[in-house]
């Protein structure tokens, strides 16, 4: 077991072991971070931004040692959440990490008494194996990629015969072995012809660009070891990008130029009956093409695409119904809908609600079969409030739940790819919920399929209710 879903399992060792309410773990670098695992009392915040300034997460960062807070000195806006839900103190301490990222792994106590010595030692012991989870696989919500190394100084010396003489630390850490093991043997990597640049990918999947320059009066040759790993992959991402997109907004133009073209040559021709279908097809995919160009112009930049959001109190059942009777057809034959009949308001940005329900709800129905439901229904807690879009489909890997938000990605590569898009949608949808001091996040459905939660905060508790 590796990646995220080892990390879920630890937090939940975590609750147990400790005899916590909940537990969590947080990512975070100097701009912030993100819970990326969560059970018990603590699952509600999974997806959530941290501040990595805060006090808690500050006295994380100067210390080895776990550290203990309470609630109530905490920011107002979590000690309501997290008091809401019968936590008084948390444990939290630091994961080691051999990548630029920090993390803490904390758990959550309803006592309101200092917690007992022997959960320190156990929080700590448990913080070192996901520390060492995290140097074997590479960062968990990236796992089926490895964690890059920066190698621009990796050098090795070999011999003229291709036997290794010597090499530094920064090519020891891209082979794998110290240089007292690998000297006198053949350079475990291909060697290029003096003056020659070559590239290799490495088992892992890191890709090397190889300089070799030949020494004086033959001795052997110098070679050089570059990580192009980040670089290859900016490439791939682009090329795949303009594949896509090239392909993407093809589709709808060419039925559009169809369907004109057919309304003028033969417009006389055509039954009323007739004429009206053509229009109402030339809508539908204007209306694609519109939203795509949208989401082209929304993603490229810094955002300034993204309207700025005033927040007022909006009702979200009635919100999500109308965004449900403003699908196409085909998906909203498929939607059951499950809402109370009665939420707190949500404090945002209504008019936003119709576009992240209909991404989520495309996700759904694209990667999920045609005679199957997607649910959506509506939730509210202490803090929150929010709604669920969940399908019966294929699911999402561990792996790739906070992967799936990033901009242009894809689970399947280039042409491996079964389902259409250009990796924008829940891109958007994070951000654009986000603008709204909410979060959203996703998981792997208990019986198959995908689950997708959006929270929002209650407008009852004000802007910092969440």
């Amino acid at each position: 077991m590796s990646g995220l879903r080892a990390v879920q399992e630890l937090v939940e060792r975590c609750q147990d072991g400790l005899g916590a309410v909940g537990a969590g773990f947080v990512e975070f670098g100097p701009s912030g971070g993100r819970v990326i695992a969560a059970t018990g009392a603590s699952r509600w915040a999974v997806g959530r931004l941290v501040d990595s300034s805060g006090p808690l997460l500050t006295r994380l960062q100067q210390t080895d040692r776990p550290v203990e807070a309470r609630v109530v000195d905490q920011p107002s806006d979590l000690s309501r959440q997290l008091a809401g839900r019968g936590i008084s103190r948390i444990l939290g301490v630091r994961v080691r990490l051999s990548t630029d990222l920090a993390a803490g792994l904390f758990a959550c106590f309803a006592e309101d008494r200092d917690v007992d010595p022997d959960r320190y030692a156990a929080l700590a012991r448990l913080a070192a194996d996901t520390g060492q989870l995290y140097d074997r696989q590479g960062l968990p919500v990236y796992a089926a990629e490895p964690a890059v190394t920066t190698l621009a100084d990796a050098i090795a010396v070999v011999d003229a015969d291709g036997g290794v003489r010597s090499w530094n630390a920064a090519a020891a850490a891209v082979i794998g072995r110290g240089a007292t093991i690998a000297a006198g043997r053949p350079l475990p990597i291909p060697l290029p012809r003096p003056g020659q640049v070559v590239e290799h990918r490495l088992p892992d999947g890191r890709r090397l660009q190889i300089l070799a320059t030949e020494l004086p009066q033959g001795e052997g040759r110098v070679v050089t070891l570059r990580d192009i790993s980040e670089a290859y992959r900016r490439e791939q991402a682009r090329e795949l990008f303009v594949a896509v997109t090239s392909h993407e907004l093809r589709t709808p133009v060419t039925v559009i130029k169809g369907y004109a073209d057919t309304l003028v040559d033969h417009w006389d021709d055509l039954a009323e009956p007739d004429r009206r279908d053509a229009a109402e097809r030339l809508r539908q995919r204007a209306g694609e093409l519109a939203r795509l160009v949208e989401r082209l112009l929304s993603a490229v930049g810094d955002g300034s695409g993204l309207s700025t959001v005033m927040p007022l109190p909006f009702d979200l059942t009635e919100a999500l119904r109308a965004a449900v009777d403003d699908l196409p057809a085909d998906s909203r034959r498929r939607i059951r809908l499950e809402l109370p009949t009665a939420l707190p308001k949500a404090l945002g940005e209504r008019a936003s609600l119709a576009t992240v329900l209909g991404e989520l709800v495309t996700n759904a129905v694209k990667h999920s079969s045609p005679d199957s439901p997607v649910t959506v229904s509506g939730m509210g807690d202490v803090g929150t409030v929010g709604f669920q879009v969940a399908d019966e489909g294929s699911g999402i890997k561990p792996e790739h739940v906070e992967r799936a938000f990033e901009r242009f990605w894809q689970a399947q590569p280039g042409n491996q790819r079964p389902y259409g898009g250009v990796g924008l949608g829940l891109y958007l949808v994070r951000r654009i919920i986000e603008r709204q001091k909410g979060w959203v996040f996703l998981r792997p459905r208990e019986h198959g399929g995908t689950v997708a939660e959006v929270r929002l905060p209650r407008a009852d508790l004000g802007p910092g209710g969440a």
